[in-house]
């Protein structure tokens, strides 16, 4: 070890530890949120391509109970069919249908197209684009909230943030820029003056109680069912959507056959 390095305040190694740690967990809380948009991206595409294939699946299937209790008489295949019959989701009521129909910014794509008698679009590519990947983490990491020290400071970073995480959610690249030169326009941040010793052994436990809360978010976005999709396919979910869709089309097929035998 030379003089410098024992020459220096523990006060100023704490520190640079602190800062370590937060630009770790700056790291960590972007990989997080880019797999929840996935996640929530893909679950979307997920219901709106295959809902009405399970939904298919699960008429066929109580209509082949029906028919199989309808010929044997059989008190268990009567039941299994009210079992059956139990299963398939009823048809929604109002507030259901518009669910999801209205966001922050008014009628979401899909209301307005079906109001307008527009083809109804496909939700945006599962993934956001490598440049918006690109901005949304170059943003975190300068507006980050946790870099703040002051209370006001950190209030304005969190707005900000919100509306960072908004455009990255809905890959909006445009306005992605549009924040990062806001940004770099606004206020400076004021100097952060070094910390005291308790202050920062306070900081390194709150980073450390935001990690493992981050880390219980991840955790429950991987072992979702989604999550475990995702995860089979990282880099191509399209083709998942479609080998699943395939073979939910053979399961449907299959049944059709069934429920027609059962009913000659």
């Amino acid at each position: 070890m030379d003089a410098a390095a024992r020459d220096e305040r523990p006060e100023a190694r704490l520190e640079r530890a602190v800062r370590v740690a937060e630009q770790a967990l700056i790291e960590f809380e972007i990989a997080v949120e880019t797999f929840r948009v996935e996640v929530d991206n893909f679950s979307r595409l997920h219901h709106q391509k295959l809902g009405p294939m399970y939904a298919r699946l699960d008429e066929l299937d109580a209509k082949i109970a029906e028919a199989r209790a309808e010929r044997t008489g059989d008190p268990e295949d009567l039941r299994l069919a009210q079992e059956a019959r139990a299963a398939v989701l009823p048809m929604p009521g109002v507030e259901e249908l518009f669910h999801d129909w209205i966001d922050s910014d008014g009628l979401s794509p899909e209301a307005e197209a079906m109001l307008t008698d527009r083809p109804v679009q496909p939700p945006k590519r599962v993934r956001p684009s490598d440049e918006v990947r690109r901005l949304f983490r170059e943003l975190a990491r300068k507006a980050h909230p946790d870099l703040a020290r002051e209370d006001e400071e950190r209030k304005r970073r969190e707005e900000f943030i919100t509306r960072v995480n908004a455009a990255y959610a809905r890959g909006n690249e445009a306005l992605l820029r549009e924040l990062s030169a806001e940004w770099e326009a606004g206020p400076a941040p004021a100097e952060e003056r070094l910390s005291e010793s308790e202050e920062l052994y306070a900081r390194l436990e709150w980073l450390a109680e935001r990690k493992d809360l981050l880390s219980a978010l991840a955790r429950e976005l991987e072992e979702s069912a989604i999550g475990a999709m995702l995860r089979m396919a990282p880099d191509d979910p399209d083709r998942l959507l479609e080998e699943i869709a395939e073979q939910l089309l053979t399961q449907v097929s299959e049944r059709e056959n069934e429920l027609a035998e059962l009913v000659q």
